[in-house]
């Protein structure tokens, strides 16, 4: 991990050795004072060199005006490089995310992925900048200020030395309590933001079932929970601090002491001498509280870092060895006795076996949970299928390349995704370098044009998160211009217009027929008026195919399709 980390420092080596050098300065710069104080107190005040002191004094001020400039070096640069090491390592993460399977997606809440690419990071990069720094400011800090006290009296520098083990037996002690503490608060920030980001993303519905309540209830769970471990966490940190910090206290008492018995039995004849240790104490100190301290930030941003890591080593989408690019596609699908299921789960496909010829139209109808959305995510090699085959034109979809196969296919689902932007940034996801007449010609086509044109801003106008702005069917209507612009040669259609209602479902059907017209159609619908035309129909229920053919044929069958059939025609 410790080589994986320090690769991040790899395009930053110029800065981060400068960083380096004035941190060394630094930690150089600090030993002046007692240096020169001791010098006044030796010579210059019991002399009287006042030219002296003033020369010295005038020395020290232009030292620290150096170690000013320095200090806003290290300050500025270095922050600076960690950004970018951020920015490198939220682009490297970003760019992972993008390509994780599906799987992933559904066992990781959004927010707390959400707590991956921010609060994690900047844990990560505080360690990064002051992670360094404070390793060589305070390891020169102690060496030089231990060998300084060392020339001024040995006997009380050893006592002080004696000190630093025992520093190190309690902090590591405490360490790992600690670490772990702050591991648990950190996993329940995440789960805050998860819970922040589903109420959010839900407040419509909250708002519409008055559950305003239940919510908070929900989100004050999460809170607790994070009052509880932050609770233990800074037990823990105050637990570490309050003990590092007394032994520092102790031995200041335990040096003043015998300071002053070695000055009474005449151990240390020149009391100059040991009021400059006892004031130079801190310079041996202070460094060893701050490395001891460095260990709360060190662990944050290794915990943060094991995290970083954690969704890296996640396997991405991976193509087979020997998968080539698909061509435009034919459009002919086959389902070879393929058997199904999520995870560790009971199989949601059982032995499905089914053949779309190119260009004909083959719905799927069934009770919910039988297996047809499964059927559509198979397709586009969303999920890795484990046992049978899919062929498109007679290959294994497991030798084309993923982005080849679903650049062929074209999906209008029942939750129509839009992003937060204009509707020509809608349109144009379908094909990035399409012409502003391509994404009008698909809008014409989707029947969504005149309603565009009304709009104050046309094509320019945002349309909100997930196209708040627009209505079911405009938004429906958005999607499938976006799929017109694709022009694939396979379509598939999972219930996109089961959530309209029956004017609006009209129109809209309208426009998918358009859409269907020379491609290869998977329709998984719910309404049976609308795939009553279709060239074939399989009913899907229990992971199985139980009825297949076409609508005629399976109303003679009086079977599960004729009798949803009837029974829609009741309802209707």
């Amino acid at each position: 991990m410790l080589k994986r980390f320090l690769s991040y420092y790899k395009p930053h080596k110029k800065i981060f050795v400068l960083d380096m050098l004035a941190s060394l300065a630094m930690a150089v710069i600090g030993i002046f004072y007692p240096m020169i104080t001791r010098k006044m107190l030796k010579e210059f005040i019991p002399e009287g060199l006042y030219k002296e002191i003033l020369i010295y004094g005038s020395a020290l001020l232009l030292v620290y005006l150096i170690r000013m400039g320095l200090s806003y070096f290290v300050q500025y640069k270095g922050h600076m490089m960690g950004v970018k090491m951020q920015e490198q390592m939220r682009s490297e993460l970003f760019a992972h995310i993008e390509k994780l399977p599906f799987s992933f997606f559904d066992n990781n809440e959004t927010g707390k992925i959400m707590t991956r690419m921010t609060s994690d990071l900047f844990d990560i990069v505080e360690l990064a900048h002051h992670g360094p720094e404070n390793i060589i400011i305070t390891s020169v800090s102690i060496i030089i200020s231990f060998v300084y006290l060392m020339s001024i009296n040995v006997p009380l520098s050893l006592i002080l030395f004696i000190c630093v083990p025992l520093l190190m037996i309690v902090s590591s002690f405490l360490r790992k309590k600690m670490r772990d503490a702050f591991k648990k608060r950190r996993e329940s920030n995440a789960v805050i933001n998860a819970a922040l980001e589903s109420s959010i993303s839900g407040i419509r519905v909250t708002k519409a079932f008055t559950n305003h309540d239940k919510e908070i209830e929900k989100f004050s769970k999460g809170n607790v929970q994070f009052v509880e471990n932050s609770r233990m966490a800074y037990k823990a940190m105050g637990q570490f601090h309050s003990s590092t910090t007394f032994i520092t206290d102790f031995f200041n008492v335990v040096l003043l002491v015998a300071g002053g018995f070695f000055i009474f039995n005449g151990k240390v004849h020149d009391t100059a001498d040991y009021v400059t240790f006892i004031t130079s104490i801190n310079l041996f100190i202070n460094p060893v509280n701050t490395l001891i301290r460095f260990m709360e930030s060190f662990q944050n941003g290794v915990t943060g870092f094991e995290r970083f890591i954690e969704i890296l080593d996640t396997p991405i989408e991976a193509d087979n060895p020997n998968a080539v690019d698909m061509p435009k596609a034919e459009g002919n699908i086959e389902l070879k006795n393929v058997t199904y299921s999520y995870g560790d789960g009971d199989n949601v496909l059982k032995n499905v076996s089914l053949k779309i010829e190119k260009g004909k139209t083959y719905a799927l109808v069934g009770p919910s949970g039988g297996g047809k959305t499964t059927i559509c995510h198979l397709i586009p090699h969303f999920y890795d299928i484990r046992e049978g085959q899919l062929l498109i034109d007679g290959v294994d979809i497991n030798n084309i390349t993923r982005d080849s196969l679903r650049k062929n296919i074209g999906i209008v689902q029942q939750d129509v995704y839009l992003f937060n932007s204009s509707i020509k940034d809608n349109i144009l996801y379908g094909r990035l370098d399409a012409t502003d007449d391509e994404v009008v010609q698909a809008a014409k086509r989707a029947n969504i044009h005149e309603y565009v044109m009304s709009l104050p801003n046309g094509y320019d106008t945002v349309i909100g998160e997930r196209g708040v702005k627009l209505s079911g069917g405009q938004k429906q209507r958005l999607s499938i211009a976006r799929v017109f612009l694709k022009n694939p040669p396979i379509l598939i259609l999972d219930e996109a217009t089961s959530a309209l209602d029956n004017a609006t479902e009209i129109m809209i059907q309208q426009a998918l027929d358009e859409l269907c017209k020379g491609r290869t159609t998977l329709v998984v619908a719910h309404r049976l008026s609308t795939i009553k035309n279709a060239d074939q129909i399989a009913v899907v229920s229990g992971g199985e195919i139980c009825e297949e053919g076409s609508h005629d044929e399976l109303i003679a069958q009086n079977g599960i399709y004729a009798m949803l059939h009837k029974q829609q025609f009741r309802e209707e």
